[in-house]
């Protein structure tokens, strides 16, 4: 039986806390070429590894309640698609919406369809006031769907000293 608690579900998804128990799901995820290429390698390499990360990895420490990343599972079968959630980058000081999807769902209006819910989650039920989102400049596809969010190009910031710039819409 999963501990997970449900954040909020849309009219094809629903989004909930991740739980060790899907740790197998992550595993696959984070060693996607399109999640290695355009998030980064979070080192995740077993499924103990992938707990750990769960547990205590970025996409829950130091997050403030409500914040993190959340499996985004199809409300039809249940399946398991990917991840969406809200971020609070505590060196640039701002809440970013953002998630990774499976291949096999990319392209479908998932990614549009959390992230529309999860600003809307982020102001009304969090109080965020405002809420970006952070890819590389070369990430098409996500730049396409910030544009549906209407978002737009703001600035280059650096998530940590190594990073040659990351693009932040607003």
């Amino acid at each position: 039986m999963s501990d997970a608690t449900l954040i909020l579900a849309t009219e094809r998804l629903a989004l909930s806390t991740l739980t060790v128990e899907d740790a197998a799901f992550i595993l696959d995820l984070v060693n996607q070429p399109s999640f290695l290429a355009n998030i980064g390698d979070k080192g995740v390499r077993t499924l103990d590894d992938a707990k750990v990360f769960i547990l205590d990895g970025p996409w829950r420490r130091g997050q403030p309640p409500g914040c993190g990343q959340f499996l985004v599972r199809l409300k039809a079968d249940g399946t398991a698609i990917g991840v969406s959630g809200l971020l609070y980058r505590e060196r640039i000081d701002v809440v970013d919406v953002g998630g990774a999807f499976l291949p096999e769902f990319q392209q479908q209006g998932y990614g549009l369809e959390a992230a529309r819910a999860l600003i809307e989650y982020g102001k009304t039920t969090l109080g965020v006031r405002e809420i970006v989102a952070l890819t590389s400049e070369e990430n098409e596809a996500s730049i396409a769907l910030l544009a549906k969010l209407g978002m737009s190009f703001d600035r280059i910031v650096r998530m940590t000293d190594d990073d040659p710039g990351t693009a932040l819409y607003s």
